[in-house]
């Protein structure tokens, strides 16, 4: 895999209304919406521009404080600090539900290993198992796996999930109406039973045999990711010119970033965008905590009512990645993807013969 890992790029190809900088994304303040219609007015032109242009931003204004990003920052620390028979104690391979820990190099993006190792929360539920007639995709509700040594984990992670469903709530509503559209057009898909996923990740530096993919090229596929990276750097998303560029981290930030059903429910009007980790050089460790705000997993994703709809350019078409109406397919079927030794002890009925 090449990578370029420089900030500096030759000239970028214009997009017709204007020369965009790949220096830094936008960066949109979220705390507008309360000062008024004419600072609302701005954040909303803001995002409609870089939800259309760029499908990536960084979120300040969000009102996550820095003592509530402490308390989780020092709990996944303490998490991957622990003695490796704690980790594996609660292996995902061990969960039909696809929680737990995820040892370096088991995961997989385009066929390809990550070299990243992981903790995979999602909202506390009992374990569901689908009886006849019922989509496969109930498998994805269950109980998340805690370490017995670090109880503290559990109430970090479960406060954490919570405050980033009400501020990705909020942005949700902010962005559509931004585009014109109902602002609470999708909140009967979200609600109690909605299906939150966060990750505790840590890059343990290169691999050692030329490998640099800490996770390779992707899309998400729900509606909002809100990430928290430290300063180490490694995230790269693809621009208008085709090519991956840095995201410089920015302290108290979010980059946030539109997954797939948003573009399906726009028809193409907003943007999901191809985005992929390059692994920090030598043993130089980076952590990161994605937070995926995810619809029911029997949600149906309306087309969305909104005025620019007739400039939409349609879907990108991936014949290898189709996407089905009914959200938890599209999740069950990254699932199956990503975690081949959970599919193939758990879920082999469900993987494709090759």
């Amino acid at each position: 895999m090449t990578t370029n890992t420089s900030s500096t790029y030759s000239t970028p190809v214009p997009t017709g209304r204007r020369f965009p900088s790949y220096q830094q994304l936008p960066i949109i303040d979220l705390s507008a919406a309360d000062r008024g219609p004419q600072a609302r007015a701005l954040l909303h032109a803001q995002l409609h521009s870089a939800a259309h242009d760029v499908g990536f931003f960084q979120l300040t204004g969000h009102g996550v404080s820095e003592a509530e990003t402490s308390a989780l920052l020092r709990a996944m620390h303490r998490f991957f600090a622990l003695p490796e028979a704690d980790r594996l104690a609660i292996d995902n391979v061990g969960s039909p539900h696809f929680r737990g820990y995820t040892r370096t190099g088991d995961e997989r993006t385009g066929g390809s290993r990550d070299w990243r190792d992981q903790l995979d929360i999602g909202a506390e539920r009992a374990a569901r198992t689908p009886g006849p007639g019922e989509p496969a995709y109930w498998w994805l509700e269950g109980p998340n796996q805690w370490p017995a040594a670090l109880p503290e984990l559990r109430t970090a992670a479960l406060v954490w999930i919570e405050r980033l469903s009400e501020v990705a709530a909020r942005l949700l509503r902010e962005l559509l109406t931004a585009i014109g559209a109902p602002a609470g057009f999708y909140d009967p898909i979200f609600g109690e039973r909605a299906h939150p996923h966060l990750k505790l990740v840590r890059y343990p530096g290169s691999a050692g045999d030329g490998g640099d993919q800490g996770v390779g090229a992707h899309k998400d596929y729900g509606f909002l990711t809100l990430l928290l990276q430290d300063q180490v750097g490694g995230l790269q998303v693809q621009r208008e010119d085709g090519l991956f560029h840095d995201v410089p981290p920015l302290p108290g930030a979010f980059v946030v970033n539109l997954g797939e059903l948003l573009e399906v429910a726009t028809n193409g009007y907003l943007v999901a965008t191809n985005h992929r980790v390059v692994s920090p050089a030598g043993a130089t460790e980076r952590f990161s905590v994605p937070f995926f705000y995810n619809p029911r997993l029997d949600a149906r994703v309306e087309p969305l009512p909104f005025p620019h709809a007739s400039a939409a350019p349609g879907v990108t078409d991936d014949p290898s990645n189709p996407l089905f109406a009914e959200y938890g397919f599209n999740e069950l079927k990254g699932k199956l993807r990503a975690h081949p030794l959970v599919a193939a002890r758990h879920h082999a009925e469900l993987l494709t013969p090759a």
